[in-house]
């Protein structure tokens, strides 16, 4: 399970700079040019959002999530009880939707 944060790019800032690269057409990744942990992502149709992975977030508990996305492809095992919209596929409408409103 994957869960992610996101900040309006212009907020936020990694120090030191991290490594940059591109896999996927759209899709911008920053890793630790240490130990190589992903640090954050960018993807073009989310435009201004830089999307950091709660794992290296100190203060992960004071970011309660607002949405589930791909919740047809979660683990058997894993139960999330709680009242969060779930998209089944990817969240991407719903997100454009909540960026456009801020």
């Amino acid at each position: 399970m994957a869960a992610f944060a996101s900040f309006a790019a212009l907020s936020l800032s990694l120090v030191p700079e991290p490594a940059s690269f591109s896999v996927n057409p759209g899709v911008t990744r920053w890793a630790c040019p240490v130990c190589h942990s992903p640090l954050a992502a960018t993807y073009d149709y989310l435009p201004d959002m830089v999307y950091v992975p709660l794992g290296v977030l100190d203060q992960a508990d004071e970011l309660p999530p607002s949405l589930h996305s791909h919740a047809e492809q979660c683990l058997s095992w894993l139960h999330i009880s709680d009242d969060l919209p779930r998209e089944t596929g990817s969240a991407r409408e719903t997100l454009l939707s909540v960026d456009e409103h801020k």
